[in-house]
């Protein structure tokens, strides 16, 4: 009976010092402008300028129509590039004056129609020349798209027409699933998530630990009863509280500011969040119990944790286009995880194919690293 008594006081004693360390913490925060701005006003500021200022969209692409023997089919044609919302087209009849154009950069593209375009395809061998300046290989390849397409329009419409043409009467029927209106903020602001919980989970923890060690304030805690698992729980609660504040800003950001679909269940949202925030702040936690400077530690958690979200997540650049030396680093970043789970349970729904094993293997990560950091973590000056 006495053991009970004394184990249940020592647990309320443990419990006390951990909710007195939270508190200290949360105060900490509160005195701290670094840690509101990188909680609360940055993730407001990536979220507005990645949603306004970030677009892999093409849009007012100025392009050159070369109409060098005008007729009533080559002026057709023209207008589906004039009436195009993707094209802003200057006419010209000197296919040199639209080359000069090119090459001072006042056009992206070329629509060229020579002098026997009517006649050609009269006899079903009309040819349209499209030049692209490509400079930009990615950019030239969306242009490229936007052009045949636009030569496609025409020609589904004079073959509606009955006019005899190369096209004949197939017409494509085309349809984007999971982004119907083609918006590339669709699956940016989601994988902008990952970037502010990054942020927030593993550069504000990191330098928790490593500022305390600079500012002497650990040898106070050396002489308390206080042990190493309470100092991580009691610093990581606060912060975890900062990164779901963080997504809160996030989630409404995406659904009443750039009307991203939500086809998910929210609670799934908020559990995949809660495991890779946990990833994330175990991570800044280890960063700064084995570095004692903010510095040092600041970027070591830029190299390991934000870079690679922003570059190998699957965010920006698909990972099926990398090299496969590289495709096989992103497999040990949790943000490709996590990347995966929003961008699936913003635009496809509760797809169980793709959540569970990713959320299994962030769920994965967050132990092994909690674990790490708890052995790595020893209440010594050593």
């Amino acid at each position: 009976m006495l053991d009970r008594s004394a184990s249940v006081q020592t647990w309320r004693a443990k419990w006390r010092r951990i909710a007195a360390l939270v508190r200290k913490e949360t105060r900490q925060i509160v005195r701290d402008p670094s840690s509101i701005a990188i909680g609360i006003v940055l993730p407001v500021v990536l979220i507005l300028l990645f949603g306004y200022g970030l677009s892999l969209d093409v849009m007012d692409v100025p392009v050159a129509l070369v109409l060098e023997a005008p007729s009533p089919q080559a002026t057709e044609l023209a207008a589906a590039f004039e009436l195009s919302p993707y094209f802003l087209a200057r006419t010209t009849t000197s296919m040199h004056e639209a080359q000069q154009w090119m090459l001072e950069r006042q056009v992206d593209g070329i629509v060229r129609l020579r002098p026997d375009f009517a006649r050609n395809l009269a006899r079903g061998e009309g040819q349209v020349q499209i030049l692209i300046h490509g400079t930009d290989a990615n950019h030239a390849r969306i242009i490229q798209g936007y052009a045949q397409a636009a030569v496609g329009q025409w020609a589904a419409q004079q073959a509606a027409e009955g006019q005899d043409i190369a096209a004949g009467p197939v017409i494509m029927e085309q349809r984007l699933w999971f982004n119907e209106a083609n918006e590339s903020r669709y699956f940016l602001v989601p994988g902008l998530i990952v970037l502010i919980m990054t942020l927030i989970g593993a550069m504000l923890t990191a330098l928790v630990m490593a500022r305390e060690w600079e500012r002497g304030t650990f040898e106070s805690l050396f002489v308390t009863p206080v042990q190493a698992d309470e100092i991580l729980l009691g610093k990581t609660v606060p912060y975890f509280a900062l990164g779901m504040m963080g997504l809160v800003l996030c989630v409404l950001a995406a659904r009443f500011l750039f009307h991203v679909p939500l086809r998910g269940s929210l609670g799934l949202l908020g559990a995949a969040s809660t495991l890779y925030l946990l990833v994330a702040l175990a991570t800044g936690l280890l960063i700064s119990s084995l570095v004692k400077s903010q510095f040092v530690a600041s970027e070591i958690t830029l190299l390991v944790t934000f870079l690679p979200a922003l570059m190998l997540s699957g965010f920006l650049f698909d990972l099926r286009s990398m090299p496969a030396a590289v495709r096989m680093i992103t497999y040990v970043l949790p943000a490709r995880y996590f990347v995966a789970l929003l961008q699936t349970i913003f635009l496809a729904g509760n797809v169980w194919g793709v959540i569970i094993p990713n959320g299994a293997v962030l769920a994965g990560m967050a132990a092994a690293l909690i674990v790490f950091t708890r052995l790595m973590t020893r209440k010594t000056l050593a």
